[in-house]
């Protein structure tokens, strides 16, 4: 199958593309290089540098026989969402729009779209499942929601086969790609710069929270396995397989168990110190994806923690810079 992977200079998204081609599909990768790196886009596929925002250079690129898209192009900082929302919808859904009317001249019937957990926003309780209310909280989360809504209409309209998946908190590497955002947000590479002594201390926001140890609980999931939730929708869509499905862990580590991990896993201890609570951060979050499992054929390979954590860990190792020290 050819295959584009928009935001495949990202970290799932370079992730997805390494799978693909182990499996014999054929890989155009559609980037800006916004929040990407060129060092990131996988050997073997073909590379457009281009904004999803230009319909027609997308078209061009969306004509030369592709099958199916992989969307995984988004901006993602969910506290700069909060403070330029404009920016957010801008990229995330007029980007969406002008790939969805891309595919519709070019003929392709097929996406799967990157969505997100934020579509929940603060659940009213967990683990939280496909049908659990739908209320972000902030923009990031809102513009996920309004593409998936988006891509069901046309898929009403003219015949868009849309797969919307649900990613928790994405984590771990494989050999050749992991996490290089900039600024960096998640907790894992936080965690390993502690360990490495590339950041002072770690910054803990609340213990008072009712968990294990007061710490805020949160549902990690390997981005091989997000990656070969991928492959199977890709299988799965000319079938009829639509709508939202969740990606998750199936449990949840508090932050504490994050860094006790990390700290077994490198064998150094983790300067921390504990801060406030954050404004709208939900004591738990974990995900159900039983429907996942059943309709896909799903299973996760990668659910300990600890392996989680080396994956990420040996790419931190061998990339201490990111990819700019490959």
């Amino acid at each position: 199958m050819k295959v584009a992977v928009t935001g495949g200079a990202g970290y799932i998204g370079s992730v997805t593309s390494e799978c693909l081609l182990e499996k014999g599909h054929e890989v155009v990768i559609v980037d800006n290089l916004s929040t990407g790196h060129e060092e990131a886009v996988e050997r073997g596929a073909a590379f457009h540098r281009c904004d999803l925002l230009d319909t027609e250079a997308v078209r061009k690129v969306l004509s030369t026989g592709i099958e199916a898209v992989c969307h995984f192009a988004a901006f993602s900082q969910v506290a700069e969402s909060v403070s330029d929302p404009l920016k957010y919808y801008r990229n995330n859904v007029c980007g969406a729009v002008s790939l969805a009317a891309a595919m519709r001249d070019a003929g392709v019937t097929d996406i799967l779209f990157s969505s997100s957990a934020a579509v929940y926003g603060e659940p009213d309780s967990t683990p939280i499942n496909e049908d659990s209310r739908l209320q972000p909280v902030n923009a990031y989360g809102g513009t996920k929601l309004a593409v998936e809504r988006m891509l069901s209409d046309c898929s009403k309209a003219w015949g868009l086969r849309t797969l919307s998946l649900r990613y928790f908190n994405a984590a771990g590497a494989t050999g050749k790609h992991g996490e290089d955002h900039r600024p960096e947000t998640h907790l894992i590479p936080l965690v390993l710069d502690a360990a490495a002594g590339r950041r002072d201390e770690l910054v803990i926001y609340g213990d008072d929270y009712p968990t294990i140890d007061g710490t805020c609980v949160r549902d990690y999931i390997h981005v091989k396995d997000l990656a070969e939730a991928h492959l199977l929708g890709l299988e799965k869509l000319p079938a009829g397989c639509t709508g939202a499905l969740n990606l998750g862990n199936g449990r949840g580590f508090s932050v504490l168990q994050v860094i006790e991990a990390a700290s077994r896993v490198t064998g150094n201890d983790i300067p921390f110190r504990m801060g406030a609570r954050r404004s709208g951060d939900p004591a738990v979050l974990v995900a159900a994806s039983a429907r996942a499992e059943e309709i896909l054929g799903w299973k996760r390979r990668h659910h300990e923690i600890d392996v989680i954590i080396e994956d990420a860990y040996r790419w931190k190792r061998d990339h201490p810079g990111g990819y700019a020290s490959a």
